[in-house]
């Protein structure tokens, strides 16, 4: 019995050493701390040591353990996992790991989450906001956009050119605004409250396009020339990657350009023949200069002796003989500057490639360091703005229009809505400005990337179908007066572009962060990888034993996770946040131990059963926006006024964790090893629930009622108080229907009656008469009721509005799918 306790404290000192995560050597030398007590109580004998030392002295002493253990281990590794691509490896590459790598370890480090510094513009990139985008959003006629010019207006274009809304990235000694991550999200989420349209316009030439890849990769020459011609509107750019047998799978592009010598300008120079056939490029109908993506072929040798140079990017002038551009997609009744770019057999020169001759072959690369910043910005940007313009709508909407004699928004079914739109504002806000915090310091963080463009689409979309539900027949009647319709119609187009949403949720999000955020994963591959036979077994060794003391802490911490309930984590603060924390330190470790089991029991099988790694994504995605929530509600001061909004988004975070982790467990093909990692990660059930109605019901009334915690949800957003902005004009009666209140309530008081709040012009002029009200008083009562009428009345429109202007020759129906 003695031994066995003693036996018992040896296990349980390893336990410890692994959950403090000391070194192996450490653990094992507290290990053998206690077996020396063990041994003078007298209660270890010599078996007890001998069965001690066949364990721990292969593990601790590498000249045993290399040979006896790791070779055999590198052995089974190199056979079992898959064999990674030369696009996989750039991809994997091109990113960084940030905070995505905390979360991934098991044990998230809160102190640096809060010395991360919180997003700020500067006086000018404030200016900005309040000068220039602020009038380029008072110009907005989105009817006339939509549905009359299918373009922005000349004037807006013409201003956009002058004020420079396409240099936001380009350096200012280029001409540019070189503005911050922050800022440029700033800007597009304003505009994407006031027109999607145009925060297409804007955002594209600032993400992925030929300035950001110009100013990263380009020539001096390069850079000197078309920069400064970018900056002040000279030059419109677009980004030709995607094609119809190539769209998500960009890596795939049959597009080639073939090195030859041709004659340009005149002369014999080195250049490339290229052949290709895009579509949905945004701006490319009126771009003057067009980046284009293709893979490069040197069959003759001229560049060198490898004749497969790979995915090149290069700069093509609108003027270009050959050049098919012009033509236009429809993307949804969202008529931005989008369509097809075609050319068969242009000769162009080898210095049009961004970065001249040098560069050949290494576009993939640039494609995916630009991309894994630009997808950190633009979308999940505009949906975040779009959000927060529809929260704060919807709210006064739900306020202002009233059934059954009481606002709509007091309804319980309704209050469910609005708290998820409210809700998930809060959180898709706390996201873009973390993220776009992490881009300003350097890092281009491909796996937050990933998750950021999935969730907050995603979430723009369930926020814009919530909100046509609340608005019902105001929503769906399509005119001047709809501020709804149109971003309703536009939704799925974030969804698609920049990666389908299926693809960046079930391959590349824990792909990706599999590969980049887990500590060992990736310096085994590349240590297996290594042509040195000794080089390659001593870096397995380290990498794997390494991977081996990760796996077994974080099977500690879940253990301890499982039984403590997290009561016994550190956390940065002791408030109503401090169970958030413990939380997501409990399922970072669930995470990482998830992943290590799934990759040790499946192998390279996991890359391909998609919906296992997707869930295992959605953990990581959860982790992350749950981090951002708390980050927010420390930088914003830990105001008691936005409590709910942060509560809400924290517990819908969780319970989608902890779905992610049943779906998974309850889909394990390995049911055994299944039913060990629910007891491990999961043996009491769930921890949280979903929120609340109590919770829902504040969030519903914070949306229906002016406050402080409200005009921060809409922060930054387009709603000057101005003729022509139909969400200020809704703010505007939102006060005035609250103010009216109780004016209205005095006149029932009056007459003893309850009476419905319709037609309170009339009310108000005889209670005028009657005296029970002042002139002010009455003048409320008249403008509510024109702001009430304003707000829920719809549009109509004669039969010959609505035709089509016969008088344009119907567009020839030519498809996009082959070359023309």
């Amino acid at each position: 019995m003695a031994e066995f306790i003693w036996f018992l404290l040896v296990v349980l000192t390893l336990a410890v050493a692994s959950y403090k995560r000391t070194t192996l050597v450490n653990a094992v030398a507290a290990a053998a701390a206690v077996m020396v007590l063990g041994t003078l109580f007298g209660d270890i004998g010599l078996l007890g040591w001998i069965v001690f030392l066949i364990f721990a002295v292969p593990l601790t002493i590498a000249d045993i353990r290399q040979p006896y253990i790791s070779s055999k281990l590198l052995a089974f590794y190199r056979k079992v996992m898959p064999e990674m691509s030369t696009t996989e490896q750039e991809a994997i590459d091109a990113g960084t790991v940030w905070w995505d790598g905390d979360i991934f370890s098991g044990k998230p480090d809160w102190d640096k989450l809060h010395g991360i510094p919180k997003g700020r513009l500067t006086p000018e990139e404030q200016a900005f906001l309040d000068g220039p985008v602020d009038r380029v959003c008072h110009m907005v006629d989105e009817w006339q956009i939509n549905h009359k010019d299918a373009d922005l207006s000349q004037e807006i274009w013409d201003f956009l050119k002058e004020h420079r809304f396409f240099a936001m990235i380009i350096k200012k000694k280029y001409g540019g605004l070189e503005f911050s991550a922050y800022a440029q999200s700033r800007v597009l989420q304003k505009l994407a409250g006031s027109s999607a349209v145009l925060s297409s316009t804007v955002g594209v030439p600032n993400s992925l396009g030929p300035g950001e890849l110009l100013q990263h990769y380009g020539t001096e020459q390069q850079q000197d020339y078309y920069l400064p011609r970018l900056a002040n509107g000279e030059e419109i750019p677009c980004f030709a990657l995607t094609g119809p047998e190539a769209g998500s799978d960009a890596g795939a592009i049959p597009d080639v350009g073939v090195v030859c010598k041709g004659e340009w300008e005149g002369e014999e120079v080195l250049g490339m023949r290229l052949t290709f056939d895009k579509r949905y490029i945004t701006l490319a109908p009126i771009a003057t200069v067009v980046g284009l993506a293709f893979k490069l072929q040197d069959p003759e040798g001229l560049l060198g002796d490898n004749k497969e140079l790979g995915i090149t990017c290069a700069l093509i002038p609108r003027d270009t003989k050959g050049l098919d551009i012009g033509r236009r997609h429809f993307p949804l009744n969202t008529p931005f500057q989008n369509g097809p770019i075609r050319g068969n057999d242009i000769f162009v020169p080898l210095d049009f490639i961004i970065g001249g001759k040098a560069m050949a072959g290494k576009g993939w690369r640039m494609l995916m360091e630009c991309l894994s910043v630009g997808r950190c910005i633009t979308l999940p940007s505009t949906a975040a703005g779009g959000a927060k313009t529809v929260a704060l709508a919807t709210g006064a909407y739900a306020r202002i229009r009233r059934q059954f004699r009481m606002p709509v928004g007091h309804m319980e079914g309704v209050e469910e809505m609005l708290a998820r739109i409210g809700g998930n504002a809060y959180l898709m806000d706390s996201v873009t400005s973390f993220s776009t915090v992490g881009v300003d310091l350097g890092e281009k963080p491909s796996v937050i990337s990933a998750i950021s463009k999935y969730h907050l689409t995603e979430k723009m979309r369930q926020v814009i179908n919530d909100s046509m539900d609340i608005h019902g027949g105001k929503g769906i009647m399509l005119g001047p007066n709809n501020y709804l319709g149109r971003g309703y119609q536009g939704a799925p187009i974030s969804i698609t572009v920049e990666g389908a949403n299926i693809l960046t949720r079930n391959m590349m999000i824990f792909g990706q962060g599999a590969m980049r955020c887990h500590p060992y994963v990736l310096k085994e591959i590349e240590a297996a990888n290594l042509d040195d036979k000794q080089a390659r077994l001593k870096a397995f060794d380290k990498a794997v034993f390494g991977h081996i003391g990760f796996a077994v802490a974080n099977t500690v911490r879940s253990i301890w996770f499982s039984l403590t309930n997290g009561t016994f984590h550190n956390t940065p603060f002791t408030d109503e946040t401090a169970r958030y924390y413990k939380l997501l330190q409990g399922y970072s470790a669930n995470l990482a131990l998830l992943t290590d089991v799934s990759m040790g029991v499946l192998g390279g099988d996991l890359k391909r059963r998609e919906r296992l790694s997707a869930r295992l994504g959605d953990i990581l995605s959860g982790l992350y926006m749950g981090s951002t929530t708390l980050k927010r509600y420390d930088d914003e001061g830990r105001l008691k006024e936005d409590l709910p909004l942060m509560h809400w988004a924290m517990q819908n975070t969780l319970h989608d964790i902890e779905t992610a982790i049943d779906d998974f467990l309850e889909n394990f093909p390995n049911r055994a090893i299944a039913a060990v990692m629910r007891v491990l990660v999961m043996p009491f059930g769930r921890r949280v629930d979903k929120p609340s109605d109590k919770l829902e019901h504040k969030i519903a009334m914070m949306l229906q009622t002016p406050s402080s915690a409200r005009s921060r949800l809409g922060d930054g957003q387009y709603l000057t108080r101005e003729e022509g902005n139909l969400f200020g004009d809704l703010e505007q009666t939102l006060d005035d229907v609250i103010a009216a209140q109780p004016v209205f309530d005095k006149i029932c008081e009056h007459k003893n009656a309850k009476l419905p709040f319709t037609r309170l012009d009339a009310l108000a002029e005889d209670a005028l008469k009657e005296g029970v009200i002042n002139e002010e008083e009455a003048d409320l009562l008249r403008r509510t009721e024109a702001g009430r009428l304003r707000t829920i009345n719809v549009d109509d429109f004669d039969h010959e509005e609505l035709i089509a202007n016969q008088a344009v020759k119907k567009p020839s129906r030519k498809k996009t799918g082959k070359a023309a």
